[in-house]
């Protein structure tokens, strides 16, 4: 089974759109995330239509953020998206009949709930700012020696 990295590709794409001077197109986010411009434009959309990014059409046109990256969640962004499936786990319906699965499904469904829970409350304490910010430190500790950190 293949994990979805959508959210992870997003929030890749973002941050770098920040550090642009003007709009990507569609070509320059495909090739960033080595995909097709029609898949960007269709997850890009979805950003749209959430109010995080804004896009431009024609000549010099393309994709901003439409708003500051601390004022986007990583959460937001994962909603967004249409909540991917957190767990790639799942309660087994073999047998519904049987007690033992309907006593481990019960069990299963509410751990995965509850794990959903801490782990969503968490991406939503995270802004895409945070991230951006510890990009920047990395970056500033890959600073050639000899040279200034700016």
């Amino acid at each position: 089974m293949s994990r979805d990295s959508r959210l992870s590709r997003m929030l890749h794409v973002l941050v770098h759109m920040e550090q642009l001077d003007g709009a990507a197109t569609s070509d320059t986010i495909a090739q960033m995330l080595n995909t097709n411009p029609v898949v960007v434009r269709r997850t890009m959309a979805g950003l749209r239509e959430h109010g995080y990014v804004r896009s431009v059409k024609g000549p010099g046109g393309g994709w901003t953020l439409a708003k500051k990256l601390d004022e986007i969640s990583l959460g937001d962004i994962h909603r967004a998206l249409d909540s991917p499936a957190i767990f790639a786990m799942s309660a087994a319906v073999d047998h519904a009949g049987c007690l033992v699965e309907q006593a481990v499904n019960a069990t299963l469904e509410s751990a995965f709930a509850e794990a959903e829970q801490v782990l969503f409350a968490r991406l939503d304490s995270i802004s895409l700012g945070d991230v951006a910010r510890d990009f920047a430190k990395r970056a500033r500790r890959k600073v050639p020696r000899g040279r200034s950190e700016q």
